[in-house]
């Protein structure tokens, strides 16, 4: 028998419709028709993921797989719908019946078949947010639990304490360790609310966004019969954006992949950036060792951006030790090299973008095809400014525009008050954040607050209606010695005393006495002191127990503070922050199409999204990478992954912008430090700006 004999199984032979060595390139063509087995796809920032997932379907319904063998598993509706309507076009209308889907909706089907096995009924309710922060609230007051004590944290807080639990697979003692410590008092309170929470919805026959996970692996987990029929359907399970998955995502998928071993992860390392929201950034890292055997492919070559931008993308993120190298390689030709802007503050940054911004479009660059890019949205804060003021459109991704954020509201409802008496929706707003307090409680106490006021103390109620004495300003005398009477805020809020709530009477007082120093002479003209006052008089304390990410929105408002200085008074300043509105405003009645705006969006948002010009601003040490993330190298190789992010987003044109100098209420006061990642880039590679400079 000669040497080099082999012996090869028969199969009968495929005849293939598709030319896929023509369609694809090397790189995306042998991931698109490996052999069975796990095997890793590293899809660079604009290769062409997508591309590479439709042809390997196709290829496994073309060499016979059976259509419902093939789990294909997605982040979105959109991206399901879109690949099977492309898969579907190229089989001529082949592969109907693929199970595919996002995580959630393929764990709702399984769950509609099996609920019975968890104790549910197949017809149960899918509670959206708001459903599950209502049956929380429910379950808040029927338990009794902390009763009126105004530190526990309210119901969107405790939502988001017990999803993060549920997605990281860690207790709720841990996940108050880390991400609430404040809370850590509460610990057996809160563990007590979420186990009555799970009853309620299990008595309600209703599961949550978070259960339709939680309940599929634990489906999986307890019931071995299921799992193994499931196991021995999923021939082939192919993952999109495998570095988003979280602890139970990677759970479900390595125990379906049990039995056959064809699972394909397709995702990027280096676009891995949502820590913060669950994802376990390990599932992509360690595929290789928790699946023997597999194959990596690296798919680098780059459709998106020009040479210089992509030099520049593989500079970024060339730190990261934790990571599988790549080289992004351009297909396109050689373009403007990027530019480094170096400007004296963030009023000159912002004008330096909107003033750019402007020249683009004058060389026929559209405004929907420019972006501006940050870390966090107070950034943006005087570029939203200095664009309403140019009239140039915009669409902000990154959530409503800043000056619009519930916080930013709040907090401007103060002022709004002590300019204007009779601003009825701002006296509300502000009393609404009262426990006890809802809109008919609010009216009634409005008709109070708007009585005349008169010019000498009150003689029912008095001074015993007002609160105690704290700032400056009370208790003050005329030039004769004599004692003057109440102001007239400390009036009005005296003529509400007797139509408080007994639940609200303790946060009354706080707000009484907050709005009388806000009106004082010492304090009513000046914006910055205003808002810090506020912060300071209890709205920081409702930040923490309210909303999740409450040190992002307390350094909004500190931001906000440091803005207001540079306004004479407090008119003017308010003033200012009408024209935002009133700017919005005209846009919804123009109708100014999408196209025709400059996207404003954060980094995160912006992910899988590209311009022609991409400008990313407040590249200052502290800002980007945040303060935060240098407590631990892990955060800091984040950081550098969502720079990476940002750099990759340009097709065209790239504008890295940092300013020398910041005002801000915190540690990072007068000069700063350009980020850390920019001397990472430094070299022939980019151009640098001065816009200060003629």
């Amino acid at each position: 028998m000669p040497e080099d004999y082999e012996i090869t199984s028969f199969r009968t032979p495929v005849e293939l419709h598709i030319d896929y060595e023509r369609d694809l390139n090397p790189d995306k063509y042998a991931a698109v028709t490996a052999t069975p087995g796990p095997a890793l796809v590293l899809a660079g920032a604009g290769s062409g993921k997508t591309r590479t997932l439709i042809y390997r379907v196709a290829w496994l319904l073309e060499q016979g797989i059976p259509a419902d063998r093939i789990l294909l598993l997605t982040f979105t509706n959109k991206a399901a719908k879109e690949m099977m309507r492309r898969v579907s076009e190229l089989l001529e209308g082949g592969g109907q019946a693929i199970w595919g889907g996002t995580f959630h909706s393929v764990g709702n089907r399984l769950l509609r078949r099996h609920a019975d096995a968890l104790g549910f009924h197949p017809d149960f309710s899918i509670l959206d947010s708001d459903d599950a922060k209502h049956l929380i609230g429910v379950c808040l007051t029927e338990s009794d639990l902390k009763k009126g004590d105004k530190h526990f944290p309210k119901t969107e807080l405790l939502a988001s304490i017990f999803s993060l639990g549920i997605n990281t697979c860690v207790p709720i003692q841990k996940v108050l360790e880390k991400r609430f410590p404040h809370f850590s008092r509460y610990e057996e309170e809160i563990e007590k609310l979420h186990a009555l929470y799970q009853e309620r919805k299990k008595a309600s026959n209703a599961m949550d966004y978070d259960d339709l996970l939680d309940l599929w692996l634990k489906l999986l987990q307890s019931r071995k019969d299921l799992c193994e029929r499931y196991q021995r359907q999923f021939q082939f399970i192919l993952v999109d954006e495998y570095q988003d998955t979280n602890k139970i995502q990677g759970d479900v998928v390595d125990l379906l992949g049990a039995r056959h071993h064809n699972i394909m992860a397709v995702g990027d390392d280096s676009q891995s950036i949502y820590s913060w929201r669950g994802a376990n950034f390990r599932n992509i890292l360690d595929f290789p060792d928790k699946h023997p055997g597999s194959k990596t492919f690296k798919i680098e070559k780059n459709y998106r951006s020009t040479p210089e931008i992509l030099q520049l993308a593989n500079l970024a993120i060339a730190a990261n030790i934790n990571q599988f190298p790549k080289e992004l390689a351009a297909v396109r030709k050689s373009g403007a090299k990027p530019v480094l802007v170096n400007c004296e503050d963030t009023f000159q940054q912002a004008q330096f973008v909107a003033h750019r911004v402007l020249e683009l479009r004058e060389k026929g660059v559209a405004l929907g095809e420019m972006a501006v890019l940050y870390r966090a949205h107070f950034h943006a804060m005087e570029l939203q400014m200095e664009f309403a003021r140019q009239g140039i459109p915009t669409a902000v991704t990154s959530g409503v525009r800043f000056f619009e954020q519930a916080h930013i509201k709040d907090v401007v409802a103060w002022l709004k008050l002590v300019a204007n008496p009779q601003d009825e929706l701002a006296f509300k707003r502000i009393l609404q954040q009262l426990p006890g307090v809802g809109p008919k409680a609010a009216d009634k106490l409005w008709q109070y607050f708007q009585l005349p006021v008169v010019s000498k103390p009150l003689k029912t109620g008095g001074d015993e209606a007002l609160p105690p004495a704290r700032g400056k300003g009370r208790g003050k005398k005329n030039e004769a010695g004599a004692a003057l009477g109440p102001s007239p805020m400390a009036q009005r809020v005296a003529q509400c005393a007797s139509a408080i709530p007994k639940k609200a009477q303790s946060g009354w007082l706080e707000i009484a006495a907050t709005l009388i120093d806000l009106a004082g002479p010492a304090m009513c003209d000046a914006p910055s002191a205003m808002i810090k006052h506020v912060l300071d008089s209890g709205y920081s304390d409702y930040l923490k127990v309210t909303f999740e990410n409450s040190e992002f929105r307390m350094e909004d408002i500190e931001q906000m503070a440091e803005f207001s200085k540079k306004y004479a008074n407090l008119t003017d300043f308010l003033a200012e922050l009408s024209l935002q509105t009133n700017v919005e405003a005209q846009e919804s009645a123009q109708k100014v199409d999408e196209k025709d705006k400059v996207r404003l969006s954060t980094i995160h948002q912006a992910k899988g999204l590209e311009y022609d010009a991409v400008f990313v601003i407040m590249l200052c040490d502290g800002l980007f990478p945040s303060a935060k993330s240098q407590e631990s190298p892990e955060q800091e190789e984040e950081e550098r992954r969502l720079f990476y992010v940002a750099i990759t987003r340009a097709r065209n044109e790239l504008y890295l912008c940092y300013p020398q100098f910041r005002q801000s209420g915190g540690w990072q006061d007068g000069y700063q430090m350009p980020s850390r990642f920019l001397s990472e880039i430094k070299g022939k590679n980019l151009e640098k700006w001065s816009p200060g400079e003629s």
